[in-house]
This record gives C-alpha cells, sequence and structure tokens, in this order.
C-alpha cells in the first residue's frame, strides 16, 4: 500500500518560523558567519528568511535583514566585496526589496556597483563568465544561481533589458558544455583549457554531479523565470529546462528517505551520502514547478515524500530551536573521493537557506 505523506501549510510555517528564530537568537546581523562580510552564505539564509517575513508580514524577520545589509554599506552606499567572482553578486538580490521598503538611496548605489562586475569578470572564448579569477577557463553551475536571477532584477529596476539576454545565454553554454547525455544532468564544473586534475581530457567536465550545483543550477531556473516574468524575453526554453531537469533528478531519489545524496547519481556507494541542502534546492525548484505547471501532478508524491524526509532525517529540535543538519560545507570541484571526503556541519547558512526556500515553496504550493 502507497504511503501518504501529510504535511500542513501551518506546520510548514511554524517550522520555518522556528528555523529563523534559532539563528536570530545566536547571531546578530553582523555576526552571521563569516561575520562582517559580504558574503552568499548570509544572502541565501536571508533570502529565505525574506519569504517568511512576505508570508507572515513579521517586521522582525525585514529588520534582521535590513540589519545585516546596514552594518556593511555605509550611507553612501560604500562596501567591501569580492570584485572577481560571481559569488559577490548574489549577495545583492535582496538589494532591490529593501530599496522598495525603505526607498534608500544607498542599497541601489551598491546594486549598480555589484552589477558592473560582469564588466570586468574573466570569460572564455565564448564570452562564458570565470566562476572566480582563482578558476581561470572554469563555468561552474553555481555561477548561474550566483548571477543570473540578480542580473535579471537589475534589469528590470534599471531597463537594462540587455542583461538578461546575458543570462541567457550564460544558462545555454552550461547546458552546451556540462549536460551529461546518459543522465541528462549536468556536471558541477567545465575547463574550457581542460588543465584541471578533475577534467575531462576530451570534454572538459569535471567527472561528477555534486548534489548543490545541481541543486543551484535548478533553483537559477526557476528563479530567473520568476524574475522574467510573463514578459517575452526569449525564455520559452526554461519551462521545458525545467521539467527534463525535475525528471533527471527524481529518478535518485532515495526510496527510503525521500532524500538526495551528495553525489547524485551513485548512491549505491557505501561511501556516499545523504546530503541536506541539495535535497531541499531540489524540493524547491519541484514545488514551484508545480505551482506554475511546469511539470504535472504526478511529481506531487516526490515532493511530499523528500519534504517529509528531509523534516524526519534532517532537522532536530532542542532547547535553542530547530535545527538542520547534513549539511556539505563550501566545496569546490573536484573527484568522487573529494566529495564524499567533505565534512558536513549543523545550520551552516547556506543550508539553513536551502531549508526555508524548500518549506515555503511547498507552503506555496500547497496554499494554492
Amino acid at each position: 500500500m502507497e504511503k501518504t505523506y501529510t504535511v500542513t501549510k501551518t506546520q510548514i510555517l511554524k517550522i520555518a518560523e522556528k528555523s529563523c528564530r534559532t539563528l536570530m537568537n545566536k547571531f546578530t546581523p553582523p555576526e552571521l558567519p563569516p561575520a562582517m562580510r559580504f558574503h552568499y552564505h548570509q544572502s541565501v539564509f536571508l533570502l529565505g528568511m525574506l519569504r517568511v517575513w512576505e508570508e507572515t508580514g513579521n517586521d522582525e524577520y525585514f529588520q534582521y535583514i535590513k540589519g545585516y545589509y546596514d552594518a556593511l554599506i555605509d550611507d553612501e552606499g560604500n562596501f567591501e566585496y569580492d570584485r572577481d567572482q560571481l559569488d559577490a553578486i548574489q549577495v545583492g538580490i535582496l538589494l532591490f526589496k529593501l530599496h522598495e521598503e525603505t526607498g534608500h538611496k544607498k542599497y541601489m548605489i551598491a546594486a549598480r556597483k555589484l552589477r558592473h562586475i560582469i564588466d570586468t569578470i574573466n570569460r572564455t572564448t565564448e564570452n562564458g563568465f570565470w566562476h572566480k579569477d582563482k578558476y581561470p577557463y572554469q563555468m561552474w553551475l553555481d555561477g548561474l544561481f550566483m548571477a543570473g536571477p540578480y542580473l535579471v532584477k537589475y534589469a528590470n529596476q534599471f531597463h537594462e533589458k540587455d542583461l538578461i539576454q546575458v543570462v541567457l545565454y550564460q544558462e545555454r553554454l552550461m547546458r552546451k558544455h556540462m549536460t551529461d547525455p546518459k543522465t541528462g544532468l549536468l556536471f558541477h564544473a567545465w575547463d574550457e583549457k581542460r588543465v584541471q586534475p578533475w577534467a575531462n581530457k576530451d570534454t572538459g567536465c569535471s567527472p561528477e554531479f555534486w548534489g548543490r550545483s545541481v541543486g543551484w543550477y535548478g533553483t537559477a531556473l526557476i528563479d530567473i523565470l520568476e524574475a522574467i516574468g510573463d514578459e517575452y524575453q526569449g525564455q520559452e526554453e526554461l519551462p521545458v529546462e525545467v521539467a527534463k531537469y525535475i525528471e533527471n533528478v527524481v529518478k535518485f531519489q532515495d526510496e527510503k528517505t525521500g532524500l538526495w545524496y551528495q553525489v547524485v547519481d551513485k548512491g549505491d556507494q557505501e561511501d556516499n551520502w545523504l546530503e541536506s541542502s541539495s535535497s531541499s534546492l531540489y524540493l524547491y525548484t519541484m514545488a514551484k514547478a508545480l505551482h506554475y505547471g511546469f511539470v504535472g501532478k504526478e511529481y506531487e508524491e516526490n515532493l511530499l515524500r523528500g519534504f517529509s524526509g528531509l523534516l524526519e532525517h534532517m532537522t532536530r529540535e532542542d532547547a535553542d530551536g530547530l535545527h538542520v543538519n547534513g549539511i556539505c560545507i563550501g566545496t569546490s570541484a573536484g573527484t568522487y573521493e573529494y566529495y564524499v571526503g567533505r565534512p558536513t556541519s549543523e545550520d551552516d547558512l547556506h543550508g539553513v537557506g536551502a531549508f526555508l526556500l524548500a518549506a515555503m515553496a511547498v507552503y506555496e504550493y500547497l496554499e494554492k
């Protein structure tokens, strides 16, 4: 008899709020690790918190988000950030909402500075963004999430529509070079020069499907589509790609727990392990795709089984709140042994952020 997975909207919202408050009680906004840095770990968590604020209207959440950015950006829009990498761009994703709510010009001054990273960032011979200067001639799946949604929002805010085409082109380059014809999944990284120790000498691809990078890619597709909206901008391929992505990802969903493995397609290996942030990102993408009708309702069971598994196997509660565990720490591109040898942490910010994004996307789907 097929198991029925029941989780209510009320439960989800309470869980998401508990998760937010656990870290709010532990850290002041500037203390979010790495403390006093303009860094995507914090912004992924705060992006999840923003979704909770949008649903609850509780001003404490908004003020906490604002407190992080106000500690780092002065009234003239000056701040310290890494100018040689796509990761820095993602941190600006919340600046648009901060400006909308407060009207303070410093947020848009900061936004303009981040946009210009792509004017000077190094590129492949096909104009693909290097992920960072220290990763020469390399495109990473992570980069589409780090830069894509932000640049589309910027394009809308500042009427620079050509940026949308830049984003769509970057996505097409990734699909062209990084898609595995056997599984349909995209490899974590691609080295145009084929000189990295992990690079396939024929394709330039890294050898494995790292869970969170695959998750960033799917999340980016959804967020780019949401940011573009209904106006035709050449994005008609993306809903189809989202559907194919979900079809391929669910093939590797663990039957017992509903979760996914650190190396996505090798759940049969004894040293591989279930990972929470990637599982959360797949569930986010799936919930959004169901919400928008990019996939059929047959995936609802995968969604609810996965979210139930996330709650059962990757969260715990104690006197300090609700904790998310099984989160792979920050990770570069590498081999199978490298990925499965990475440590895990509890309440790592990009893991909690991914969990919040998943929770609120499931909430939104159930509400619909």
